[in-house]
């Protein structure tokens, strides 16, 4: 094994004469530099993006969101409200646990408790670069439990016995979510019961050997407020890429960072550039974010572009980075298509932005056209400038397959729901899903979706718009 600690510090070295060069004595137009700034902003934006949610929950321990240090599972057994704020689009139907892996001395062990047939969990792997590179539970491993074991890049020993499967990581750095089916609030006691079955530990506490020598320490940049929209990104991007083996497919991308001093552990500072550079590299992200809400407007808004796409592994990807970081702005951490599908109301059937402030909405699903989902489906709801869960004095915050037979019925058999900011009325508020007084948007999440979903037997029922 080479630990990667070792190769960030001499990536680091090597990088500050090139860092220091860009800086002191530009060889890049304005127009170069301001290509390449845009390509690295689609390529980093989702890299720093799941910075801010490791520091808050693995390393800032006096914050809000803190969960647990890294290799200790932090569970949270209740349903997501509109008071988390550790990152977008939250889905309120499974409750989460949170493990964020250090990879870097040796490999971790999970360890997964068996639960009833009819239950869905999974834990969902996660590198740097927000890939999805595998899956644990209902879908890839079954119900019964197991021994799995995670490994970075660099890891080449045997998979001990017992071990029902080992995964290896790009990265050295993995964000292990785990997602546990909530059935109703009496059920929370079910789930803090599996959440307490899940297990993490080194391998060598597995084989009980003495552990490894441990990594060196990590001086964790803390994040600013314009981390993600400023070239200070390509600062904390380059921190980042040291938990990362290089990855050949991205051989002439890396190189063409470089020339701007994006570097695997290098020293980007934004403070030594020239006003200029700092110009050329800033009008790189706008044109990054410009070139997304066109994407966004014509691709995915009009249902063109889904989920399936934005989410998976390198393989699915393709190195599209322009999906990756759709996917990460809209929804960071989304599931791969096989494990679930998100379908985005984000405009009505005329194609008008959602906006609780002046219109009324309905989804009407016709009588056997509900999500076709092996799992369960839900629909959540979410505040179209925060992107987080919306207040309402029902504090309901989704509508789930688990609802059916509380749900009213239309006279054809069908189901209605209502998104509007007020009560439809108490015969249909059995019904209601609360919007915000302005703009908002919708997610459909059909888990372990049927195959007429991919196949476009199925497709989603328009959201239909009333002026008030």
């Amino acid at each position: 094994m080479k630990p990667l600690y070792r190769h960030a510090i001499v990536a680091a070295l090597c990088a500050l004469p090139l860092a220091a060069t860009w800086a002191d004595t530009p060889s890049l137009s304005a127009s170069e530099t301001t290509a390449i700034a845009k390509q690295a902003y689609l390529y980093g934006y989702p890299v720093v993006e799941m910075y801010k949610t490791l520091y808050a929950q693995a390393v800032d321990q006096g914050g809000a969101d803190y969960k647990a240090e890294f290799n200790r599972i932090g569970n949270t057994a209740r349903v997501f409200t509109p008071r988390d704020k550790a990152f977008v689009t939250p889905n309120s139907d499974t409750p989460y646990s949170f493990l964020w892996l250090d990879l870097r001395a040796e490999p971790q062990v999970l360890s997964l408790p068996a639960i009833e047939a009819q239950r869905y969990y999974s834990v969902q792997l996660i590198d740097l670069y927000t890939q999805n590179f595998d899956y644990l539970g209902t879908r890839t491993t079954g119900n019964q439990g197991g021994t799995f074991l995670i490994a970075g890049p660099h890891w080449q020993g045997p998979v001990p016995s017992g071990i029902a499967k080992a995964v290896h990581s790009e990265s050295d750095i993995v964000y292990a979510l785990y997602r546990t089916q909530l059935f109703d609030e009496a059920d929370l006691a079910k789930v803090r019961e599996i959440q307490a079955g899940y297990r993490v530990q080194p391998l060598s506490g597995y084989l009980g050997q003495p552990p490894a020598p441990k990594p060196a320490a990590i001086a964790w940049p803390r994040p600013q407020a314009d981390m993600s929209d400023s070239p200070a990104l390509f600062r904390y991007l380059s921190f980042m890429l040291a938990f990362a083996a290089p990855q050949p497919a991205e051989k002439d991308l890396l190189a063409r960072l470089a020339r701007i001093g994006v570097t695997p552990g290098g020293s980007f500072d934004e403070q030594r550039l020239s006003e200029g550079q700092r110009a050329a590299l800033q009008a790189g992200i706008d044109a990054g974010k410009a070139e997304f809400a066109q994407f966004k407007k014509t691709r995915v808004d009009t249902h063109q572009i889904s989920s399936s796409d934005l989410f998976g592994s390198r393989a699915h990807l393709q190195g599209n980075t322009l999906y990756r970081y759709a996917g990460a702005n809209m929804g960071i951490f989304g599931n791969s298509a096989e494990e679930a599908n998100y379908i985005g109301y984000f405009t009505d059937a005329q194609g008008r932005p959602a906006n609780g402030a002046s219109r009324d909405y309905r989804l009407h699903f016709a009588k056997d056209q509900l999500p076709p989902a092996r799992a369960f489906w839900s629909l959540t709801m979410y505040d179209g400038a925060t992107k987080l869960l919306v207040e309402n004095p029902l504090q309901r915050y989704l509508i789930n397959s688990r609802m059916l037979d509380s749900l009213a019925r239309d006279a054809d058999g069908g189901i209605t729901l209502y998104l509007q900011p007020h009560s439809p009325g108490k015969a249909r508020e059995s019904n209601w899903l609360p919007t915000p007084a302005g703009p908002f948007y919708a997610v459909l999440r059909v888990y372990m979706p049927g195959p007429e979903l991919a196949s476009g037997q199925w497709r989603q029922p328009p959201l239909q718009s009333t002026d008030r």
